[in-house]
């Protein structure tokens, strides 16, 4: 067993035993050395605060009942020293998407966790600071963002105030959140509208206010959800209306053929060495911006539709330059 394990198995062996338990005992139920036992000991007693003491009437280790044996417990949150790591990876990860995002609510889990690091002598200072996840055009999150996600998790209606920038409108409508997606450096809000009796898509950093409403939100089908947001292309919702085919050059297809544009994406080599990838689509307008950063490296062969916008888009991009 690791040394995270021995510690807990000697913490369930002394919390179960009703006298002092021996060294030579604790020995053969952990299956260690005395070294090892003394290790244990120590990590159990001054690092994570047991009341482990000795009686040498007895020859034998037991919990204090005077220093608190019957309240005290291991933390919570018990891993090995691997999952430890992983989970500081993910503070990591949540500190770089959003910066402060969450900050107050982890931080005593990232002390306690480096805490328990330390017991393995691993500490987590050089795990954050050797990973990095920079953001790429990422809003801030809005200062209502903990609310969102209260209500979420609880399962309430909320009352918000959205500002959209497609449209420069705001509005008030009452939601149903149903799920938090981080997409592309920026969070979204897929939520049911009772206003509109649909489905709709809320940038976080677009909200104004949002206040908790007392009624229990109204809970979709995680199948209809997926049905309506992630069957077209990108953050834009809805059933797909089409299908485009593009084709990069050789030199483009080095990572496209890498790439997951979508779920159901269709992609094949061609003879010449470049590869066409098939797309379904709703709402062209992420497909655009995506393809245009391209530029002469991907031409869109279908459908026509796509192709005129992409063509009007260049003519227009070119026009800046003359």
């Amino acid at each position: 067993m690791d040394r995270f394990d021995r510690i807990y198995a000697l913490h369930r062996l002394l919390r179960q035993a009703r006298r002092p338990v021996s060294g030579r005992v604790l020995m053969e139920r952990l299956e260690c050395s005395r070294a090892t036992l003394f290790r244990a000991i120590e990590d159990l007693r001054d690092r994570l605060g047991a009341p482990l003491a000795y009686d040498r009437g007895c020859g034998g280790y037991f919990y204090d009942s005077r220093q608190g044996a019957h309240q005290y417990e291991l933390p919570g949150l018990w891993f090995n020293a691997s999952e430890l790591s992983a989970l500081l990876a993910i503070h990591r990860l949540l500190v770089d998407i959003q910066p402060g995002l969450l900050e107050s609510h982890l931080a005593p889990l990232r002390g306690r966790i480096e805490e328990l690091l330390e017991t393995e002598h691993l500490g987590g200072g050089d795990l954050l600071r050797r990973v990095r996840i920079p953001p790429m055009a990422a809003r801030p999150a809005s200062e209502y963002f903990a609310a969102v996600a209260d209500a979420l998790l609880r399962r309430r209606r909320v009352r918000i105030t959205y500002h959209g920038r497609a449209r420069d409108d705001v509005t008030e409508r009452v939601i149903s959140p149903q799920r938090l997606i981080h997409y592309r450096g920026n969070w979204y809000l897929d939520a049911w509208c009772h206003e509109k009796e649909g489905l709709r898509s809320f940038a976080v950093d677009r909200i104004r206010q949002c206040n908790p409403l007392e009624q229990t939100a109204r809970d979709i089908d995680d199948r209809d959800l997926d049905d309506h947001f992630a069957t077209s292309y990108g953050i834009f919702a809805g059933k797909p209306q089409d299908t485009a085919v593009l084709r990069f050059t050789p030199l483009a297809a080095r990572w496209v053929a890498d790439e997951r544009w979508h779920p159901e994406q269709q992609g094949a080599w061609l003879e010449d060495g470049s590869y066409e990838l098939k797309i379904p689509y709703g709402d062209p307008r992420e497909l655009i911006m995506d393809i245009l950063k391209y530029g002469p490296e991907v031409e869109v062969v279908a459908p026509e539709s796509l192709r005129d916008v992409l063509v009007r888009r260049l003519m227009q991009a070119t026009e800046k330059y003359q």
